[in-house]
């Protein structure tokens, strides 16, 4: 099925990557080949790949372990019928993950886990995307390739090393703008909202378990870049 013409699938899917905190994680049993499938917390990787905590205990983990092709579906969970929602499955394979700003990203979209990430049976994570697909409503059923749905991020090296910091800042030093982002552009009820990551292409803002893409108008790589964007967000929501 085509796609309707005013709706863009990469960017639907881009924002279920970086606003969806949980999904539903399928994985083979070993020797059977049968499917199991079990509910996740998710974060994003910079460029949008979905990071994982998971326990060598569970299913799910020994499974992946024998056969690391994987798929996770993702959903917006909007009120009424879940069917009538955006949903995308990704297909890819599970691949372990050492990386430190991989452990920091994860922890800032689900700061609870920070009491058991350390334990011995823990590890992170990636999903090494192969292909997705995309419902999001009639005529708005779409396949994606990897390059459809992550982000460059080849050239933004300066952007994603300084990203803590600039996590840090925001919260720290503009939390009123951060609201402000949230209530005035997006149409978010009110609250302590903060920022939970950025990446070339947009902010991620979080108040408790909900999460909102605010997209940038235009790809920033540098900290310097992404302030001057910010500036005009907020002069933006202030003009509302």
């Amino acid at each position: 099925m085509q796609p309707a013409p005013d709706f863009d699938p990469r960017s639907a899917a881009k924002k279920l990557l970086r606003e969806t905190r949980s999904g539903a994680l399928a994985t083979l049993t070993p020797g059977s080949g049968d499917p199991y499938c079990s509910l996740v917390n998710v974060a994003s990787a910079p460029e949008g790949s979905p990071l994982l905590l998971l326990s060598r205990l569970a299913i799910h983990t020994r499974n992946l372990l024998a056969d690391p092709r994987i798929s996770l579906m993702l959903d917006e969970r909007k009120q009424g019928d879940p069917l009538e929602g955006a949903r995308v499955m990704l297909m890819g394979t599970a691949v372990a993950s050492d990386d430190a700003d991989d452990r920091r990203r994860y922890l800032a979209r689900h700061p609870q886990a920070a009491s058991f990430a350390g334990f011995a049976d823990f590890g992170f994570y990636r999903l090494a995307l192969k292909t997705a697909h995309l419902v999001a409503g009639f005529g708005r059923i779409v396949d994606l390739a990897p390059g459809d749905v992550l982000i460059a991020v080849d050239d933004a090296a300066a952007l994603i090393d300084a990203e803590a910091d600039i996590v840090d800042h925001l919260n720290a030093e503009h939390a009123e703008t951060l609201r402000m982002y949230a209530t005035k552009l997006l149409g978010a009820p009110d609250g302590a909202w903060r920022c939970a990551g950025c990446d070339p292409e947009g902010l991620e803002l979080q108040l408790g378990r909900s999460a909102l893409r605010l997209p940038f108008p235009r790809r920033v790589v540098s900290p310097g870049a992404l302030r001057q964007v910010l500036e005009e967000l907020a002069e933006a929501a202030r003009g509302r």
